[in-house]
């Protein structure tokens, strides 16, 4: 940074910046940070180019690149702020430099022009670096957390589980299905598992396959699985393919499916007033005699 050029733009930060400023501003309008606040939006871009500044004088080697790359991902903004704002600065820089030309020969226009890519690329190499690399943890840990919820296993009675599914189900989720189901099945002692496939959008001859294999393992594992949740359509759907599932209870509702799962398990649900009455009643006939 002793180099003339260095100088220059050291000394005249404060321009450099008011320059940059003015111009990454009017990229907002009509782009992907419009419906950012003014406010946030100004404070983001002060801590931007004053990243890129201190990343000059450090020669790339920042702590700063890092936490503003994961501000970046924390507030959801894209990769290309980042490539944007970089290429302004250094279209802003090389303008400021042309303005204070007269101290330059000709033939030191090239080296300049080299001069402050070797400032800017760098920043974008480890910025652009830092970003995917913190954007493909967040990831990974969004796909861990997708995993557990997408096919959970509810144990709301003694011996009795629920596993809610929701959306598509491809290779990849039903092997986890079935992972889950047995693994819940040993680990509660379920006598009886409801599949609950209200808000599956599609059964067909691959979904129904899965799911007559995790019934299978349950039952291998002495347990039996009630599919519920058939909507007219998807029972058409599945005569129409030819899928057998008698061998299978299937109930339209969950209501009518934990009734049946705690028949299986010798209960059943009793109207408390009508017992209540019925006693009162024997109570009463009792006092007669």
């Amino acid at each position: 940074m002793d180099s003339k050029v260095g100088k220059i733009v050291l000394h005249n930060s404060d321009i450099i910046v008011q320059m940059w400023m003015k111009e990454v501003a009017s990229l907002q309008n009509g782009s992907y940070t419009a419906t950012i606040s003014d406010e946030l939006f100004e404070s983001t871009n002060r801590e931007f180019v004053n990243v890129i500044f201190s990343s000059i004088q450090n020669k790339g080697a920042d702590s700063n690149l890092q936490s503003f790359s994961e501000k970046l991902i924390n507030l959801g903004w894209p990769l290309s702020y980042i490539t944007d704002g970089l290429q302004v600065f250094r279209r802003v820089t090389i303008d400021f430099i042309w303005s204070k030309s007269e101290g330059f020969e000709k033939d030191e226009i090239i080296p300049i022009l080299k001069k402050v890519d070797d400032w800017v690329e760098p920043i974008i190499r480890e910025l652009v670096n830092e970003y995917s690399s913190s954007w493909e943890h967040i990831v990974s840990l969004q796909h861990l957390a997708l995993q557990e919820l997408s096919a959970p296993l509810i144990p709301v009675m003694e011996n009795i589980t629920i596993m809610p599914l929701i959306g598509t189900i491809d290779t990849e989720r039903a092997k986890l299905i079935m992972e889950n189901l047995l693994e819940g099945v040993m680990k509660h002692n379920s006598e009886v598992v409801l599949i609950d496939i209200t808000g599956v959008p599609v059964v067909d001859t691959m979904v129904a396959h899965h799911i007559i294999q995790a019934a299978d393992a349950v039952r291998l594992i002495g347990g039996v699985c009630i599919l519920v949740g058939i909507r007219p359509e998807i029972a058409q759907t599945i005569v129409n393919l030819g899928i057998d599932l008698k061998s299978y209870p299937t109930k339209s509702s969950l209501r009518k499916g934990f009734k049946a799962a705690l028949e299986l398990t010798n209960r059943k649900i009793v109207d408390v007033n009508k017992e209540t009455d019925q006693l009162e009643e024997l109570i009463k006939s009792l006092h007669k005699e």
